[in-house]
């Protein structure tokens, strides 16, 4: 059944978007900027406990890894840089509040938003302030970017719990437009083809132009939306409150299916596979359904709700649980590949690079996970 209350401002013309084209690199949220959460390089077939960083505070933030450096936040306020091949800290940055916002590099900056409701650019190499950008509340869901042509330089794209969208010039911080939704924004925008899309606590799908802020389409959902959306094609994938994950044709306005939990939300992130969608829910189960049309293809049961959103990296998974433990499992059936008892709640989700998992947990420590002496 197609929800009421949706309308149409505008169609569009739509092309795909993929994940970091540099297996080496994992610069953002979900690994791109249409959040799909897919891995495009290999991970060994024995995953070793490399290393551990220990924070002052619980990691929520899921990391990002560039050109060799892990960048994490953490609850104890700062922005962490970490050498991913040794674990040791090159520079912390300290922001006014706890951070659970996922951190993104762009070219020479890394963006990282903060619960005194600032968004923090900083410099990559050695962790100065660029500039910060003060909302009206805090920012708990990762930024996106983009670029349009004859702007002198790229936007920077992030929802706060103020309700507003903003746009920022990427080198000043300068605010180019704002987009008011009608209650928070939890998650991280998707960025394709000249469009933000994102959801809220406002129980709707937005599509907002990034040339100027101005709605494209608002498509209304059951309940509000606490994950970030993963965009492919002309389909947007999520979960929601009132127990569903859904996908809907952006550009035809349309409910294409609705996959229904067991009196379950959904606050895990989305990963597209090439014929099935894969995702967490407090239910304890790491679900997975058929792409096309959201029939079950399997559920796998932890002992603990799963928040974090899993990463596609060929034939398997990686995901954590509140259960303490951070799985690998097989994308064609949902069987344990293998998996690693932390003992402290997986909230964050993972970041892969260059054959290594670094993931935080709620015991404030970060993790890398890879082959040893590789």
């Amino acid at each position: 059944m197609i929800p009421l209350g949706l309308f149409l401002l505008a169609f569009f013309p739509l092309i795909g978007v993929h994940a970091d084209a540099n297996p080496d690199e994992w610069r953002m949220f979900r690994g791109g900027q249409g959040q799909m959460g897919v891995y495009q390089g290999a991970l060994p077939e024995e995953l070793d406990l490399l290393w551990t960083y220990k924070t002052d505070g619980p990691i929520i933030s899921s990391a990002v890894i560039s050109d060799g450096t892990v960048y994490i936040g953490s609850g104890d306020g700062s922005l962490y840089a970490i050498s991913l091949m040794s674990g040791e800290k090159i520079w912390a940055y300290p922001t006014g509040s706890p951070i659970e916002a996922p951190p993104m590099v762009l070219d020479d900056s890394i963006y990282i938003g903060s619960s005194d409701g600032f968004l923090y650019s900083v410099d990559i190499e050695d962790g100065t302030l660029n500039w910060k950008f003060e909302t009206y509340d805090k920012i708990i869901g990762s930024a996106n970017w983009s670029y349009e042509a004859g702007a002198p330089n790229k936007t920077i794209i992030l929802g706060s719990y103020d309700g507003f969208l903003y746009a920022l010039d990427a080198k000043t911080g300068q605010e180019r437009w704002r987009y008011e939704s009608e209650s928070y924004i939890n998650g991280s925008p998707a960025v394709y083809d000249g469009m933000a899309i994102f959801g809220g606590c406002d129980a709707m799908i937005h599509c907002v132009s990034l040339k100027d802020g101005a709605a494209k389409s608002v498509f209304e959902v059951d309940a509000y939306i606490a994950a970030s959306i993963a965009f492919d094609g002309t389909m947007a994938y999520v979960g929601h409150y009132s127990n569903k994950f859904i996908c809907v044709d952006i550009e035809k306005q349309e409910l294409v299916w609705e996959y229904e939990d067991r009196e379950f939300p959904f606050f895990s992130s989305a990963a597209i596979a090439e014929d099935r969608i894969v995702f967490g829910s407090r239910d304890r189960r790491v679900h997975c359904v058929n792409r096309t049309t959201g029939k079950p293809v399997w559920t796998f049961l932890t002992k603990g709700e799963v928040d974090s959103s899993p990463v596609v990296c060929g034939n398997d998974i990686v995901i954590g649980s509140e259960d303490g433990r951070l799985y690998r499992l097989r994308l064609l059936d949902g069987t344990v590949v293998w998996s690693y008892e932390i003992g402290a709640s997986i909230l964050a989700s993972p970041a892969l690079s260059r054959g290594i998992v670094v993931i935080g947990a709620d015991d404030g420590v970060l993790y890398a996970f890879g082959k040893k002496n590789s």
